[in-house]
């Protein structure tokens, strides 16, 4: 795991060359066909000394579809028993904060839709009475899992339950995941510039005719602006909102800020209870994997 623009694709390729592994993407919007530059797929450098390292789950969904987590865990469950069945070892990479959560912690609530109808009548409540009509309600297999430590969160325990009384989910058999956890940590400077001169980089190599690709083949405006920052800027750029300096700046700015919240979240799965070993960024590669593989040998030997 890793801030977006800390290499973490580069050290979980040298990591699964080292260990006989392949990796599995953790990212909700490389499952999309066509959106290459965007997403940052970057499929050279998944090519390490002439050999190929297979990745699985990018490249499953045709743009213009809903892909939830529940599509996503399905096809994580046959990948991660295909890999298993070949006694290779799956090396994670990602990304997604809901994919990740979902594997951690077996829990794949979150694919429940979103209720607007329910979420207005519930919006003029206080925290005390949302809580007291959600402990009004018949109790679920989510009622304990629920994260009812905010009013918005509370209403989502709400609409989620609501769900399942009505439609119980398809139950997934989740492999239990017991991963070991490695981060890449950047100096915030070092990050920023980083996304500066990646997004550059993607302007340069067609970001903007990838996006005009996509609306010319059916893709709407609205679903594309949905699939994130850099098709929301992009979009609106061609829209003329912006010129193409601005779009630049701005998106640039979003992205930085995107990178602020990830290793807040982070920080959030460490208190609770998840061991992250972090790594230096500003390592060369070389290094880092030095240093992971350090860590997975003392497990190894445990």
């Amino acid at each position: 795991m890793g801030p977006t623009a800390s290499g973490k694709t580069k050290l979980a390729v040298a990591l699964a060359q080292n260990l006989g592994g392949e990796i599995v993407s953790l990212d909700s919007r490389q499952v999309y066909k066509g959106m290459t530059i965007g997403t940052g797929k970057d499929y050279a450098e998944y090519i390490t000394n002439g050999k190929t390292i297979p990745v699985h789950l990018i490249d499953v969904a045709e743009p213009g579809t809903n892909f939830h987590l529940h599509h996503y865990l399905e096809h994580f469950v046959h990948v991660h028993q295909k890999i298993m069945a070949s006694q290779q070892i799956p090396v994670l990479c990602g990304g997604t904060a809901l994919y990740v959560q979902a594997l951690l912690r077996g829990f794949e609530y979150t694919s429940v839709p979103v209720n607007e109808a329910l979420r207005h009548q519930l919006q003029a409540l206080s925290k005390e009475e949302l809580l007291r009509e959600f402990k009004k309600l018949p109790l679920t297999g989510y009622t304990e899992k629920a994260d009812t430590s905010t009013a918005k969160r509370i209403i989502r325990a709400i609409e989620i339950t609501t769900f399942l009384l009505k439609r119980p989910l398809a139950k997934l058999k989740l492999p239990v995941l017991k991963p070991l956890v490695f981060g890449i940590d950047l100096p915030r400077d070092l990050r920023r510039e980083r996304i500066a001169q990646r997004l550059e980089t993607r302007l340069q190599h067609g970001m903007i005719e990838e996006v005009q690709q996509l609306l010319q083949g059916g893709i709407s405006e609205p679903q594309l602006i949905h699939y994130g920052l850099e098709y929301k800027f992009v979009v609106e750029y061609l829209q003329k909102k912006y010129s193409l300096e601005e779009m630049q700046q701005h998106l640039t700015i979003a992205i930085q800020q995107f990178a602020k919240r990830q290793m807040t979240w982070f920080r959030k799965l460490e208190r609770e209870g998840l061991h992250i070993h972090w790594i230096d960024g500003t390592c060369t590669l070389p290094q880092q994997v030095e240093i992971a593989l350090k860590v997975v040998s003392l497990h190894t030997h445990q």
